[in-house]
């Protein structure tokens, strides 16, 4: 049969077909057709905006590479003014659209059923000729070329597809060029969301709630998850285990009372003839009211077997379908972290909002040549794209961040970061500093007081200390190494250059205990030698004190060993020339600020109790040099680490009573935890009682944080001294605590410790010849996936730099920097076990732009210097950690 002349489409005649995107475009027009001419046209007086849905479709296809063919220009025309159709017109209209849609891409069996009727129809019309459109729609061209030349596939029933709404013209506006320029757009970013006109109070204060008050911060609440809205699945095609998202029609709405008398919600949902049902167990009461016959849900969730071997998925996400509702579905919609299911339509409109309307107008602080270099995405399309990603997009990698949108805001995090490491470190440089004598000859002499030979890694951070402390700017180092690497040592000959050189060092350590053992130690090695150590305690009270405090001011002591006392306004220095702070995480920066301040700008040697991962190192001391002690001293003996669970204690014990009565002595640690320290003392106090009768004929003693320090310190010289067998305590056991002969750390509670907290007190032990063992008792009914992973790389692992490096997995930079009390996050989208390369890029860039141009002077670095004394300031402050 010959086709007449602009009649509609016969899907077997016309050879038209898009391609597979271009079709995807297309069949976001199936759903709402259907509903539409369901029942005899039932729904066609309830479809709103179908006219531009229609064009919204067809300009996708268009842009997916379908050309302009008669069925799609002819679409085109229908859509013209069919909202304001009246019904019987409205009818016709939507049986062309039918008929030109099977023409395009294949169509269920209804439509094509309409579609027959229309072309039987318009042949029976003088000369075939097409009823006017709705419009006046502007000429046809002459010939339009065919869609795509394969042959169309064999006709099926399309998977259902939500209405789509044409998005906005979308551009960002090009970079600013002046500073005006850039201040109005910063300004319209960081309009409060309480001053936007026609924003929904419910999906703002959704966003208020978590702190998020400005477009700026709006933008910047990342997503958790994303949802493939353009591929849903057929109902029928759902199989048990399954994990889908299906378009249905709500068939019947069921509330039935469990057997303990609490409602259970029943939702039957319907399409293309298959039946899937929705189980809600003791809904809320807004839940039950939720449903309604007739309306189209989006259902997301496990599917299950549920009685009489019905489709069913318990406790899905559930979101009514509205027409043109182009922010939730058609495409690849974001999941915010925080809001139930039925509050996430109105939030995802308020972002695709901002996305639309603000985000075009973000000023790229990153500069051009950079992000040329680097071929990242501008700050707009990265902050559209992180929320509503593009067509295509693995919903997966964007979840993990590892899209081009992402790469672009992890890139810019870290280049800030480290712009602000490479200003800060070109500042210090810029200072005069002390010149120390570290000739090879004065060396010799540093190194000379110690009882051992250094170690081939020890020679070499020393030999990076020394040649800093030579050169007239001032040192600003980080020393790290393994548990019981020797770091004390390598500190203890640079003090000793210093004092050599005329000028006094001060050690600042966290605890009391640490600060009188590394004094100790320091008057032995020193001890003959004229060079004088004072322990400055936390109290001035007392004579000792008193003349501790006048010997450091004075000039007597050359070198001063404390805690947070060496900061009091009090204590004063004659002439202070080099700063070593232990465990530098638990001191804030102010606090290390204050004692540098004593002196006339000294040199800083800073010294971490365990390994820092590289990337941690490079992330927040990059403005620091860095030497590694790689090896442990000889005589260091591994440490077997062993696990127990509570059932086992007794096995755990025999081994430790083996160690006991060979002569050797035993830590058993608690953990403390501030809110409950009454209750741990009563844990450590109990368990001391019980280890009496585990371990009898061996003498037990009990340290915990409520004793006064002279008290503790009995308590520990009793131990060292070997008076005490076994040392119970509700502290961990300071990290440098020393005793040779202790060869058993039992850890009680383990799963309540972090790795870092672990290894350093697996470190205690293994100091003698003697072999060691580190015992962990842990609850495994208590721990989480989190403290079940830390034991096991516990069990698996003694190398401090992997343990490290597993931490910053687990716990992220914020507990391993001492921030996370601070309440703010110190990276917001970076990962820097995921971005270790993002990280070195950016790093390079970053250093590399401050050694072109020292000040950012340059105009086209105007917005980054911008960048770095405002958005970022906040932010970066956290990162003041050298």
């Amino acid at each position: 049969m010959e086709r007449k002349q602009g009649g509609p489409a016969d899907p077997r005649q016309e050879g038209d077909l898009p391609g597979a995107a271009a079709a995807r475009a297309l069949e976001a027009l199936l759903p709402p057709l259907r509903f539409a001419v369901k029942d005899g046209f039932a729904g066609a007086s309830r479809l709103a905006g179908f006219g531009e849905t229609v064009h919204g479709a067809v300009a996708r296809a268009r842009a997916a590479g379908a050309g302009d063919s008669p069925a799609l220009r002819r679409l085109e025309l229908e859509a013209e003014g069919f909202d304001a159709l009246p019904l019987a017109a409205r009818r016709k209209a939507l049986a062309r659209i039918a008929a030109d849609l099977a023409a395009l891409i294949p169509v269920p069996e209804e439509l094509r059923a309409l579609a027959r009727a229309a072309r039987v129809e318009a042949e029976a019309r003088p000369g075939g000729a097409p009823p006017p459109p709705a419009a006046k729609a502007p000429p046809l061209a002459a010939k339009a070329p065919p869609l795509a030349a394969k042959a169309p596939p064999p006709v099926a029933e399309a998977a259902p597809r939500p209405p789509l709404a044409p998005d906005p013209p979308w551009h960002p506006l090009p970079d600013a060029r002046t500073p005006e320029e850039r201040a109005a757009r910063r300004r319209r970013l960081a309009t409060r969301l309480a001053d936007l006109p026609r924003v929904h109070p419910a999906p703002r204060a959704l966003l208020e709630e978590r702190g998020r008050e400005t477009v700026e911060a709006a933008l910047e609440l990342w997503p958790r998850a994303y949802q493939d809205r353009t591929a849903l699945r057929r109902i029928s095609e759902l199989r048990v285990g399954d994990e889908a998202t299906v378009l249905g029609t709500v068939a019947h709405v069921r509330v039935q009372r469990m057997r303990n008398g609490r409602p259970l919600l029943k939702v039957g949902v319907q399409e293309g003839g298959s039946a899937l049902e929705l189980v809600f167990f003791n809904p809320p009461p807004w839940r039950l009211k939720q449903f309604a016959a007739g309306e189209s849900l989006l259902c997301s969730g496990k599917v299950t077997e549920g009685f009489g071997a019905r489709r069913q998925m318990s406790q899905p996400e559930v979101e009514k379908v509205q027409a043109g509702d182009s922010a939730n579905f058609g495409r690849i919609v974001p999941v915010y972290p925080g809001p139930a299911d039925y509050q996430h339509p109105a939030l995802r409109k308020l972002m695709k909002r901002l996305v639309d309307e603000l985000a075009p107008a973000a000023v790229d602080d990153v500069p051009a040549e950079i992000r040329a270099r680097r071929a990242l995405a501008g700050r707009a399309e990265a902050l559209r794209d992180a929320h509503f990603p593009p067509p295509g997009t693995d919903p997966l990698r964007a979840a993990e961040r590892v899209t081009p949108a992402f790469r672009r805001l992890v890139f810019e995090e870290l280049f800030f970061l480290q712009l602000a490491l490479a200003m800060r470190r070109r500042g210090v440089r810029a200072e005069a500093g002390i010149a120390f004598d570290a000739s090879p000859a004065a060396l010799a002499r540093a190194v000379e007081p110690l009882p051992f030979r250094l170690t081939g890694a020890q020679e070499r951070a020393l030999a990076e200390i020394a040649r800093d402390m030579a050169e007239p700017e001032p040192m600003n180092r980080l020393l790290q190494g393994d548990v019981g690497s020797g770091k004390t040592a390598v500190a203890f000959a640079a003090m000793m250059l210093a004092v050599r050189s005329g000028w006094q060092a001060a050690l600042m350590v966290p605890t009391e205990i640490l600060a009188e053992q590394h004094a100790r130690t320091l008057s032995r090695w020193l001890e003959g030698r004229g060079v004088e150590v004072a322990l400055v305690g936390a109290s001035a009270r007392g004579k000792a004190q008193r003349e501790a405090r006048a010997a450091v001011a004075e000039g007597r002591a050359r070198i001063a060993v404390g805690t947070h006392a060496l900061l009091e306004q009090a204590v004063g220095f004659e002439r202070l020339g080099l700063v070593v702070v232990d465990e530098q995480h638990r001191f804030g920066v102010m606090q290390r600020a204050s004692l540098i301040s004593k002196g006339r700008r000294p040199d800083v040697l800073v010294m971490t109790a365990t390994p820092i991962p590289r990337t941690l190192a490079l992330a927040f001391y990059g403005d620091l040099d860095q030497s590694k002690i790689s090896e442990l001293p000889p005589g260091r003996t591994p440490v077997t680490t062993r696990l127990f669970g509570d059932s086992q204690r007794k096995a755990a014990y025999a081994l430790a009573r083996g160690e006991l009565e060979a002569g050797r002595q035993v830590y058993v640690v608690y953990p403390l935890v501030e809110e409950s320290e009454k209750t741990d003392l009563a844990d450590a106090t109990t368990g001391a009682t019980e280890l009496a009768k585990v371990f009898p004929g061996h003498e037990i003693g009990l340290l915990h944080g409520r004793m006064k320090p002279e008290e503790k310190q009995r308590v520990m010289d009793r131990f060292r001294a070997g008076e005490l067998q076994v040392l119970v305590a509700t502290t961990v056991i300071e990290v440098g605590v020393d005793v040779p002969n202790a060869s058993v750390m039992i850890v009680e509670h383990a799963e309540r410790f972090g790795l870092s907290q672990l290894h350093q007190l697996r470190g205690r032990v293994g100091r003698g010849a003697a072999k060691s063992f580190c015992l962990l008792l842990a609850h495994f009914r208590r721990a989480g996936d989190e403290a079940r992973e830390r034991l096991r790389a516990m069990e698996e692992t003694q190398d401090g730099f992997e343990i490290a490096r597993v931490d910053l997995r687990i716990r992220g930079p914020g507990e391993l920097l001492g921030t996370r009390q601070s309440g703010q996050k110190l990276l917001d989208v970076a990962d820097l076990y995921r971005d270790e390369a993002i990280l070195e890029e950016a790093r390079e860039e970053a250093f590399g732009l401050v050694e072109r141009d020292p000040d950012l002077a340059r105009p086209e670095h105007a917005a980054a210097r911008e960048a770095l004394a405002g958005r970022w300031a906040g932010r970066l402050s956290l990162a003041q950690v050298g």
